[in-house]
């Protein structure tokens, strides 16, 4: 966007209104300062839990969903500050698109050790298809929104061929996500029924299991943050789909309670409830057998390489 004189517009002015930029509004300072900091805390909260539990993979994802998550509201703040300003625009738009995913990702690894511990027999799928399925489909999505993201954040205005190419690239990844994740919740509860349907052959450890509290909430929580994202992926494809400056996208409370608050409610669940305290056979330290196998407990290190 250019003033009068042609020259870009890089703040608030008589030629450069706000109601000009993207959103149409000045970012709330204290939602999104509140957000960075929650996000922020959950990181540091992640990383200690990571470490205790050595559950390293579990850690990568989360760790770089909140950072994420904390840079792109960093960068509304900054937008906040200034709606012109291009890096809080870029460091929003990029951050905010890709962090979900890594999110993903990790309820995406947790299925493969449920199903290990539960009975694989009951599952159409070896468990270790999960990880490698989900976990690349998953990449997929983060690149076509990552590349999406990059593109349209460098786009000047002059160059709307470039906006529409990042904008379809955003909206292809995360439609991409949603598809991901219907599939993987479709699987998911295909195998719930198959081991419902075959509880009378459980064995011991694993009746103990289910009817153990920490992992009951553990799987409810795997659930809330499943249906959160799917949420806020629905949300987003909503508001890209309109293009750039939609009533869609100038409406920060839908933004807020549709994006911020399910990234929030799935990033808490996803610590409170973290698989290194309610599902405790997923941790380095504690070692669990595998339904149907009678060899020497393997670890969660070991059972991530299957």
């Amino acid at each position: 966007m250019s003033d009068a004189n042609g020259n870009p517009c890089l703040e608030i002015g008589p030629d450069c209104t706000i109601e000009e930029t993207t959103y149409g509004y000045y970012p709330s300072l204290p939602a999104n300062a509140f957000f960075a900091a929650i996000f922020g805390a959950l990181l540091i909260i992640q990383l200690f839990q990571g470490v205790k539990w050595k559950s390293w993979t579990y850690l990568i994802a989360l760790a770089f969903g909140c950072l994420g998550e904390a840079i792109g509201h960093a960068g509304r703040i900054l937008l906040h500050n200034n709606p012109w300003d291009s890096t809080g625009f870029n460091m929003q738009i990029t951050c905010l698109i890709i962090a979900p995913a890594f999110l993903s990702a990790a309820i995406y690894l947790t299925l493969k050790h449920i199903v290990l511990m539960v009975g694989p027999q009951y599952s159409r799928l070896p468990a270790r298809w999960y990880t490698w399925i989900f976990i690349t489909c998953d990449l997929v999505s983060l690149v076509l929104q990552g590349a999406g993201g990059g593109t349209a954040a460098t786009a000047d205005d002059d160059q709307p061929d470039q906006q529409a190419l990042g904008t379809n690239l955003m909206i292809a990844g995360i439609v991409f996500q949603v598809v991901t994740l219907l599939i993987f919740g479709g699987l998911a509860a295909r195998y719930a029924m198959n081991a419902y349907r075959g509880r009378s052959q459980f064995s011991q450890s694993t009746v103990a299991l289910l009817h153990d509290t920490r992992f009951k909430l553990f799987l409810i929580s795997l659930i809330v943050a499943y249906t959160t994202i799917f949420i806020r992926c629905v949300y987003r494809i909503a508001e890209l789909a309109g293009g750039w400056g939609n009533s869609i996208m100038q409406k920060e409370d839908e933004y807020i309670v549709l994006d911020s608050v399910m990234i929030t409610i799935a990033t808490l669940c996803l610590t409170i409830f973290h698989p290194g305290y309610c599902f405790p056979q997923m941790q380095m330290k504690n070692k669990h057998p595998v339904e149907g196998n009678t060899k020497e407990p393997k670890q969660f290190s070991d059972l991530e390489s299957r």
